[in-house]
């Protein structure tokens, strides 16, 4: 898996954070537009600072984003897009290609994700 975090657009003030990158166990590309932490009191009274919420979380099924140019339009929307960074997600994606599942990882795979087509250890 990579990620990339990207700097939301200027007048976008309730959001915090644009995650960006390639899952490959899920076989697609993914967007996470995260909001502005709220800092009031958690339910326990601590003060602590609540996690991080998503406002869109695009790339969630398998192949759901198929290419870079679709997840980086996506991000587009809420953040400024570095030069170069769909060419960094397909070599992202190209340098995970190889990669093989181990046992437990492809059995999760196999009871969450059935696949007709699936080669035990990879995925296809």
């Amino acid at each position: 898996m990579s990620r990339h975090s990207l700097h939301p657009l200027a007048g976008l003030t309730a959001v915090y954070e644009v995650a960006i990158g390639w899952d490959r166990a899920l076989a697609t590309y993914f967007v996470i537009v995260f909001g502005v932490p709220d800092h009031g009191e958690d339910d326990d009274g601590s003060g602590l600072e609540h996690e991080l919420v998503p406002l869109l979380w695009e790339g969630t099924r398998r192949a759901a984003l198929a290419t870079p140019e679709a997840a980086v339009e996506i991000a587009a929307c809420y953040a400024a897009i570095p030069d170069g960074l769909a060419a960094q997600l397909a070599a992202d994606r190209s340098k995970e290609s190889t990669s093989v599942n181990e046992p437990a990882q492809s059995t999760l795979l196999a009871t969450f994700l059935p696949q007709a087509d699936a080669k035990p250890g990879h995925l296809t």
